[in-house]
Protein backbone atom coordinates (compact mmCIF):
# COMPACT_ATOMS: atom_id res chain seq x y z
CA UNK A 1 0.00 0.00 0.00
CA UNK A 2 1.18 3.07 -0.82
CA UNK A 3 0.51 4.67 2.37
CA UNK A 4 0.58 3.85 5.81
CA UNK A 5 -3.46 2.77 6.73
CA UNK A 6 -3.12 3.20 10.39
CA UNK A 7 -1.30 6.46 10.69
CA UNK A 8 -2.44 8.13 7.68
CA UNK A 9 -5.78 6.73 7.25
CA UNK A 10 -7.42 5.89 10.05
CA UNK A 11 -6.37 8.42 12.96
CA UNK A 12 -6.85 11.59 10.89
CA UNK A 13 -10.36 10.67 9.72
CA UNK A 14 -11.35 8.65 13.08
CA UNK A 15 -13.56 10.78 14.32
CA UNK A 16 -15.97 10.77 10.98
CA UNK A 17 -15.30 7.11 10.77
CA UNK A 18 -16.97 6.51 14.22
CA UNK A 19 -19.36 8.61 13.45
CA UNK A 20 -20.34 6.44 10.72
CA UNK A 21 -20.25 3.63 12.64
CA UNK A 22 -22.62 5.14 15.27
CA UNK A 23 -25.01 6.63 12.96
CA UNK A 24 -24.84 2.97 11.18
CA UNK A 25 -25.88 1.21 14.25
CA UNK A 26 -28.27 3.65 15.65
CA UNK A 27 -30.06 3.51 12.73
CA UNK A 28 -29.99 -0.21 12.41
CA UNK A 29 -31.18 -0.55 15.80
CA UNK A 30 -33.81 1.90 15.15
CA UNK A 31 -35.16 0.06 12.31
CA UNK A 32 -34.90 -3.71 13.90
CA UNK A 33 -37.51 -2.35 16.90
CA UNK A 34 -39.73 -0.48 14.70
CA UNK A 35 -39.53 -2.89 11.52
CA UNK A 36 -40.62 -5.92 13.60
CA UNK A 37 -43.39 -4.30 15.49
CA UNK A 38 -44.67 -3.78 11.90
CA UNK A 39 -44.19 -6.98 10.70
CA UNK A 40 -45.54 -8.46 13.66
CA UNK A 41 -49.32 -6.36 13.34
CA UNK A 42 -48.99 -7.36 9.47
CA UNK A 43 -47.98 -10.89 10.48
CA UNK A 44 -50.95 -10.98 12.56
CA UNK A 45 -53.29 -9.47 10.28
CA UNK A 46 -51.81 -12.10 7.67
CA UNK A 47 -52.73 -15.05 9.98
CA UNK A 48 -55.87 -14.01 12.17
CA UNK A 49 -57.27 -10.91 10.55
CA UNK A 50 -60.25 -10.68 8.32
CA UNK A 51 -60.07 -11.69 4.76
CA UNK A 52 -59.93 -7.86 3.51
CA UNK A 53 -57.36 -7.04 5.90
CA UNK A 54 -55.12 -10.39 5.08
CA UNK A 55 -55.68 -9.94 1.57
CA UNK A 56 -54.39 -6.39 1.89
CA UNK A 57 -51.59 -7.48 4.24
CA UNK A 58 -50.39 -10.40 1.37
CA UNK A 59 -50.24 -7.19 -1.01
CA UNK A 60 -48.26 -5.09 1.05
CA UNK A 61 -45.88 -8.02 1.56
CA UNK A 62 -45.37 -8.95 -2.04
CA UNK A 63 -44.93 -5.00 -3.01
CA UNK A 64 -41.89 -4.65 -0.36
CA UNK A 65 -40.66 -7.79 -0.89
CA UNK A 66 -40.64 -7.23 -4.54
CA UNK A 67 -38.91 -3.84 -5.02
CA UNK A 68 -35.55 -2.78 -4.62
CA UNK A 69 -34.78 -0.88 -1.43
CA UNK A 70 -33.29 1.97 -3.21
CA UNK A 71 -36.56 2.43 -4.88
CA UNK A 72 -38.19 2.29 -1.33
CA UNK A 73 -35.73 4.75 -0.16
CA UNK A 74 -35.69 7.34 -3.19
CA UNK A 75 -39.94 7.32 -3.28
CA UNK A 76 -39.59 8.18 0.55
CA UNK A 77 -36.99 11.09 0.39
CA UNK A 78 -37.93 12.48 -3.20
CA UNK A 79 -41.57 11.48 -3.43
CA UNK A 80 -43.07 11.93 -0.68
CA UNK A 81 -42.21 16.22 -1.07
CA UNK A 82 -44.48 16.14 -4.22
CA UNK A 83 -47.37 15.68 -1.62
CA UNK A 84 -46.56 17.99 0.77
CA UNK A 85 -44.34 15.39 3.40
CA UNK A 86 -40.51 16.58 3.75
CA UNK A 87 -38.10 14.29 5.66
CA UNK A 88 -34.32 14.69 6.62
CA UNK A 89 -32.02 12.62 4.99
CA UNK A 90 -31.85 10.16 8.04
CA UNK A 91 -35.46 10.06 8.67
CA UNK A 92 -36.30 9.34 5.75
CA UNK A 93 -33.39 6.61 5.92
CA UNK A 94 -35.42 5.06 9.24
CA UNK A 95 -38.86 5.21 7.18
CA UNK A 96 -37.75 3.34 4.10
CA UNK A 97 -35.30 0.61 6.43
CA UNK A 98 -38.57 0.00 8.10
CA UNK A 99 -40.89 -0.85 5.65
CA UNK A 100 -38.34 -2.80 3.68
CA UNK A 101 -37.69 -5.01 7.13
CA UNK A 102 -40.97 -5.28 7.87
CA UNK A 103 -42.22 -7.18 4.79
CA UNK A 104 -39.65 -9.73 4.78
CA UNK A 105 -39.96 -10.02 8.82
CA UNK A 106 -43.59 -10.13 8.02
CA UNK A 107 -43.02 -13.26 5.93
CA UNK A 108 -41.00 -15.37 8.09
CA UNK A 109 -43.15 -14.49 10.95
CA UNK A 110 -45.75 -15.88 9.44
CA UNK A 111 -44.23 -18.89 8.61
CA UNK A 112 -43.54 -19.82 12.34
CA UNK A 113 -47.05 -18.74 13.77
CA UNK A 114 -48.36 -21.38 10.56
CA UNK A 115 -46.05 -24.06 11.87
CA UNK A 116 -47.83 -24.15 15.10
CA UNK A 117 -50.01 -27.40 14.96
CA UNK A 118 -53.42 -26.81 15.43
CA UNK A 119 -54.04 -29.17 18.26
CA UNK A 120 -51.57 -26.64 20.66
CA UNK A 121 -54.24 -23.77 20.03
CA UNK A 122 -56.90 -26.27 20.73
CA UNK A 123 -55.21 -27.43 23.88
CA UNK A 124 -54.90 -24.49 25.23
CA UNK A 125 -58.73 -23.13 24.60
CA UNK A 126 -59.10 -26.38 26.50
CA UNK A 127 -57.18 -24.48 28.94
CA UNK A 128 -59.70 -21.60 29.18
CA UNK A 129 -57.02 -19.52 27.59
CA UNK A 130 -57.94 -16.35 26.32
CA UNK A 131 -57.30 -15.95 22.36
CA UNK A 132 -54.72 -13.25 23.32
CA UNK A 133 -52.73 -15.51 25.74
CA UNK A 134 -52.80 -17.83 23.05
CA UNK A 135 -51.09 -15.87 20.60
CA UNK A 136 -48.31 -14.98 22.80
CA UNK A 137 -47.60 -18.01 24.63
CA UNK A 138 -48.82 -21.12 22.49
CA UNK A 139 -48.45 -19.71 18.92
CA UNK A 140 -45.81 -16.56 19.28
CA UNK A 141 -42.98 -17.65 21.30
CA UNK A 142 -42.21 -21.01 19.87
CA UNK A 143 -42.90 -19.60 16.44
CA UNK A 144 -39.99 -17.14 17.15
CA UNK A 145 -37.86 -19.85 18.85
CA UNK A 146 -38.24 -21.83 15.76
CA UNK A 147 -37.42 -18.80 13.28
CA UNK A 148 -34.78 -16.71 15.40
CA UNK A 149 -31.78 -18.18 13.17
CA UNK A 150 -33.85 -16.08 9.97
CA UNK A 151 -34.38 -13.60 11.87
CA UNK A 152 -31.09 -12.62 13.27
CA UNK A 153 -29.72 -13.12 9.43
CA UNK A 154 -32.65 -10.65 8.10
CA UNK A 155 -31.87 -8.12 11.18
CA UNK A 156 -27.81 -8.22 9.86
CA UNK A 157 -28.80 -7.89 6.38
CA UNK A 158 -30.34 -4.71 7.32
CA UNK A 159 -27.55 -3.49 8.91
CA UNK A 160 -25.63 -4.24 5.84
CA UNK A 161 -27.80 -2.76 3.64
CA UNK A 162 -27.90 0.79 5.44
CA UNK A 163 -25.12 1.80 3.20
CA UNK A 164 -27.55 2.42 0.45
CA UNK A 165 -28.71 4.88 2.37
CA UNK A 166 -25.54 7.11 1.30
CA UNK A 167 -26.91 7.47 -1.37
CA UNK A 168 -29.24 10.00 -0.20
CA UNK A 169 -26.74 12.03 1.87
CA UNK A 170 -26.94 10.13 5.36
CA UNK A 171 -23.68 10.01 7.02
CA UNK A 172 -23.44 6.29 7.87
CA UNK A 173 -20.04 4.06 7.85
CA UNK A 174 -20.29 3.51 3.81
CA UNK A 175 -20.85 7.65 3.54
CA UNK A 176 -17.65 8.42 5.66
CA UNK A 177 -15.78 5.90 3.71
CA UNK A 178 -16.42 7.79 0.10
CA UNK A 179 -15.43 11.32 1.71
CA UNK A 180 -12.26 9.27 3.29
CA UNK A 181 -11.65 8.49 -0.27
CA UNK A 182 -12.37 11.37 -1.70
CA UNK A 183 -9.62 12.84 0.04
CA UNK A 184 -6.69 10.56 -0.09
CA UNK A 185 -7.43 9.25 -3.02
CA UNK A 186 -6.71 5.70 -2.05
CA UNK A 187 -9.63 3.78 -3.24
CA UNK A 188 -8.34 0.50 -2.44
CA UNK A 189 -7.30 0.74 1.21
CA UNK A 190 -10.49 3.07 2.21
CA UNK A 191 -12.61 0.46 1.07
CA UNK A 192 -10.65 -2.70 2.18
CA UNK A 193 -10.71 -0.83 5.88
CA UNK A 194 -14.79 -0.66 5.59
CA UNK A 195 -15.23 -4.19 4.15
CA UNK A 196 -12.77 -4.84 7.68
CA UNK A 197 -15.24 -2.58 9.52
CA UNK A 198 -18.62 -3.86 8.32
CA UNK A 199 -17.03 -7.70 9.03
CA UNK A 200 -16.43 -6.68 12.78
CA UNK A 201 -20.17 -5.36 13.04
CA UNK A 202 -21.37 -8.37 12.03
CA UNK A 203 -19.33 -10.54 14.09
CA UNK A 204 -20.38 -8.21 16.77
CA UNK A 205 -23.98 -8.71 16.45
CA UNK A 206 -24.13 -12.10 15.70
CA UNK A 207 -22.65 -12.44 19.61
CA UNK A 208 -25.49 -10.54 20.81
CA UNK A 209 -27.93 -12.20 19.13
CA UNK A 210 -26.90 -15.24 20.51
CA UNK A 211 -26.93 -14.15 23.61
CA UNK A 212 -30.48 -12.86 23.34
CA UNK A 213 -31.19 -16.24 22.29
CA UNK A 214 -29.98 -18.25 25.31
CA UNK A 215 -31.48 -15.13 27.52
CA UNK A 216 -34.89 -15.43 26.04
CA UNK A 217 -35.38 -19.49 25.05
CA UNK A 218 -32.23 -22.32 26.36
CA UNK A 219 -32.12 -20.33 30.05
CA UNK A 220 -35.53 -20.05 30.27
CA UNK A 221 -36.39 -23.83 28.90
CA UNK A 222 -33.49 -24.95 31.65
CA UNK A 223 -35.10 -22.76 34.62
Amino acid sequence: MGISFIDDLFLPYADIILQGVGMTMVLSFKAIVAGSILALVVAWLRTQGPAVLQSLAQSYVELIRNTPLLVQLLIVFFGLPSIGIRLSAPDAAFIALTVNLSGYVAEILRAGIESIHRSQIEAGLALGMRERQIFRHVVLMPALKAIYPALSSQFILLMLMTSIVSTIGVDELFHQAVFVESRTFQSFEVYTGITLAYLVLTIALRAVFRAIYWLAFERRSST
